[in-house]
């Protein structure tokens, strides 16, 4: 008798425009500024869907669940290798990105890779851990990866699809940047050294 499937076969993982953490390492790059608002949920024709805004409600949909602060930003998702959107209202995960975007040594999370690790799988034992990488310039393939979509952050707000819009914002990590004072400084001595 022949087996269904091979014993070796590992169903793959569904693609998702939005990074969901799966138990365990999620490493990515962030490639945009965060939009942030708040997040409720409403049902319609049996399907739960989000209701986000830019200003906090004065009371949510269901008063048994409050309404959630949320960030979202374009991220590349090193695991499927593609450009996605993350959005976040975990405010422990919050609070960690926060810290290091405040703290000196670290600086905007634009100029390095986090990952985030996820522990347990039901919402009452989940524990979640942010680990940044050394600051690094985006990787050549997430570059391309983001040059290849097109996503409108604010389409969130109005419950449109931020996938397939048009857009003409340019990414900072793209932009050149302008030479600091010192460099310019820096240069002029180098030239007038060697002259």
């Amino acid at each position: 008798m022949t087996d269904f499937l091979p014993t070796t076969y590992k169903q793959p993982p569904s693609k998702s425009n939005y990074l969901k953490f799966a138990e365990g390492d999620n490493r990515f790059r962030i490639l945009s500024p965060a939009i942030t608002g708040w997040e409720d949920w409403k049902e319609e024709d049996g399907k739960k869907i989000p209701v986000r805004s830019k200003e906090e409600p004065t009371q949510s949909i269901d008063p048994k669940k409050p309404v959630k602060h949320f960030w979202a930003f374009i991220i590349y998702d090193y695991r499927e290798e593609n450009v996605k959107i993350l959005q976040i209202t975990q405010r422990g995960i919050q609070d960690e990105i926060l810290s290091l975007h405040q703290d000196k040594n670290w600086g905007s999370p634009l100029n390095y890779d986090l990952n985030i690790k996820r522990e347990g799988k039901d919402f009452s034992n989940t524990k979640y851990s942010v680990m940044p990488t050394p600051p690094s310039p985006v990787s050549p393939e997430a570059t391309q990866a983001f040059l290849s979509v097109k996503i409108d952050l604010e389409q969130l707000f109005s419950g449109g699809d931020p996938f397939g819009g048009e857009t003409d914002k340019k990414p900072d990590f793209l932009k050149p940047d302008e030479p600091s004072e010192e460099t310019i400084e820096n240069t002029v001595d180098k030239i007038n050294f060697n002259n």
